[in-house]
């Protein structure tokens, strides 16, 4: 046992220090939005990190990658959500990583020798269009985007949004209505469709709190219009679509709230570092007030408990399965997405003025993480669902 946990630490320092290393220098880069100069500099770090065996920590051994479990993941989440750009240099960024575990899961033989291979080998990235501008994405059921059969295809007409990272990806895995007249939650498939199929269209990148992005850093508007491809892209059943998108939400979500404490554990750092710094007065740091102090020790006890939080419903999931473990899931969604609001307003008001500024990536993850209370499901539908639960136990 403590061979292995030596092991394990080995593993975190190495990813810690190849984080500091070889990623945040990029950032000055991608907070300047010079995605030119950036995009070569990161496939060199990716290489790097393929060759140093830092690649797929996600993804089983037999598929190429480290075979993780989901707490050991998530530990790795956390040092790579240091920097915007941590999770992207491994190979396990969403939209991508949650794509791999449908393809592996669900994806036929072919499927995963056509899109899985070069998703893993990071030769190509993916998207996942499910969201829709007309309907609430609170409401995953409801959604207009169709999937008629016609001979051996199926025939795509809808409207998406917030499609992320679909500027340059290869394919989408597409929601798309198959069974109008099925139940609601048997009325949709997951079907692939290539980003070179006629009808396949990216509108525009969405404009998020003033910024565009490009590549991976984006969130698209996409419509598909007549789009036609083979029956064989559907993954798994049809009308499956709604079940297999809840398989991969449990892990996704332990993804995405370890990645959120790894911001915090940045914030944080340079919250106190920056309090230490910077004077008030000569000779008087901002770490003498007691506001300052507070802020400190609130976001110490939050991080902490977030991540305690967290680790314990991805431990839950790797003995018991994803649907044991939905309260865990519904309580760190709310709850580490509030941390991560409260830690990041307080990073942004020590610094001041400079907080509002990109010499820090602060105001970035401000702007672009306030939707993570939104994305995955609305604070308040978690909230309702957990409480519903828990209440029915007690009638």
């Amino acid at each position: 046992m403590s061979e292995q946990l030596a092991e394990l630490n080995m593993l975190f320092d190495t990813i810690r220090d190849f984080v500091r290393a070889e990623v945040m220098p990029l950032e000055r880069y991608f907070l300047a939005r010079d995605f030119k100069t950036l995009w070569p500099l990161v496939a060199e770090k990716r290489a790097k990190a393929k060759s140093l065996g830092l690649w797929l920590p996600q993804i089983p051994e037999e598929f190429g990658g480290m075979g993780l479990s989901l707490v050991t993941h998530g530990r790795v989440s956390e040092l790579l959500g240091f920097t915007p750009l941590g999770h992207y240099v491994l190979n396990c960024q969403a939209p991508d990583a949650g794509n791999m575990e449908i393809l592996i899961e669900h994806g036929a033989p072919e499927q995963q020798e056509r899109f899985l291979r070069p998703l893993l080998d990071g030769k190509i990235r993916s998207c996942f269009s499910m969201t829709e501008p007309e309907h609430p994405g609170s409401n995953p059921t409801w959604m207009s985007t169709t999937a008629v059969r016609e001979g051996d295809s199926y025939i795509i007409d809808g409207h998406k949004w917030f499609t992320s990272s679909a500027d340059g990806a290869a394919f989408a895995i597409v929601m798309a209505v198959t069974n109008p007249d099925a139940p609601k939650h048997q009325r949709a498939s997951q079907i692939i469709v290539p980003a070179d199929t006629p009808g396949f269209e990216i509108v525009q990148n969405i404009s998020v709190m003033g910024e565009r992005g490009q590549g991976w850093a984006s969130h698209a508007e996409v419509r598909y219009s007549e789009c036609r491809v083979p029956l064989t892209n559907r993954l798994g059943a049809e009308g499956a679509g709604f079940v297999i998108a809840q398989n991969r939400l449990g892990p996704g979500r332990i993804h995405h709230c370890m990645r959120w404490i790894g911001i915090c554990e940045r914030a944080f750092d340079l919250m106190c570092s920056y309090a230490n710094l910077r004077e008030v007065a000569p000779g008087r740091p901002l770490a003498d007030q007691q506001t300052i102090q507070n802020w400190v020790s609130e976001s110490r006890a939050e991080i902490n408990a977030a991540r305690l939080m967290t680790l314990d419903a991805a431990a839950k999931i790797d003995r018991e399965g994803a649907y044991a473990a939905r309260d865990e899931i519904s309580l760190i969604k709310f709850y580490v997405a509030g941390v991560l609001q409260r830690v990041l307003d307080r990073a942004i008001q020590t610094h001041g003025a400079m907080g509002m500024t990109d010499e820090t990536p602060l105001a970035y993850w401000y702007s672009h993480e306030r939707a993570a209370r939104i994305y995955d499901g609305p604070d308040e539908v978690h909230k309702r669902s957990v409480a519903r639960r828990i209440l029915r136990r007690y009638a």
